[in-house]
């Protein structure tokens, strides 16, 4: 049944058919190549990009882009106190709205309190100092505070990341000005 002459011709068909393929292989990366260097080692040439992504210049003098101006009257005017106890859901695990301190200071009667003035609270020195820039809790330190707070106090223990959404801020002060 099996002759040598089937399994020389079984032999040559499998290896007839790698070499197509090995063949097949050479001749596209010859055509077809990934990669800015091509085959000629010409590596030090620049390369076109295949797109680009336009990017407005920053304005002459400014460090980039100016933020919106955020109209903290019409917030407050507009802030829902339910939305903002959902808000204080985000709170609740370091800071008391009944006058006892937790990881952080209570926060009842917060809005109109004086900066890192909690009786019996241990403020970390970053805190404290932010007291000169900013003396009270009102409607713009909170709004700014809570956006960033270890951007607009660098140095605080305070691990929160923020609160991005303006209104979604404002609903939180609106929520802890209702809980004095």
């Amino acid at each position: 049944m099996f002759n040598t002459m089937t399994l020389t011709k079984a032999a040559g068909a499998l290896i007839g058919a790698l070499l197509f393929l090995m063949l097949a292989n050479w001749g596209a990366s010859a055509l077809f190549h990934v990669g800015p260097a091509g085959h000629g080692g010409h590596g030090e040439e620049e390369v076109a990009q295949a797109y680009t992504i336009p990017v407005p210049e920053a304005a002459e003098g400014g460090g980039g882009a100016e933020e919106e101006a955020i109209d903290f009257d019409a917030l407050m005017a507009s802030a829902d106190v339910a939305a903002g106890e959902r808000e204080w859901a985000k709170c609740r695990s370091c800071h008391q709205l009944n006058g006892t301190d937790g990881v952080g200071p209570h926060l009842d009667g917060v809005v109109g309190r004086e900066v890192a003035a909690a009786e019996g609270f241990n403020y970390s020195s970053a805190m404290v100092d932010h007291r000169n820039d900013a003396p009270v809790w009102d409607y713009a330190a909170l709004q700014e505070f809570l956006e960033n707070p270890r951007g607009e106090v660098p140095g605080t223990a305070m691990s929160f990341a923020g609160i991005r959404d303006a209104q979604a801020r404002a609903n939180l002060i609106a929520f802890l000005e209702a809980n004095p």
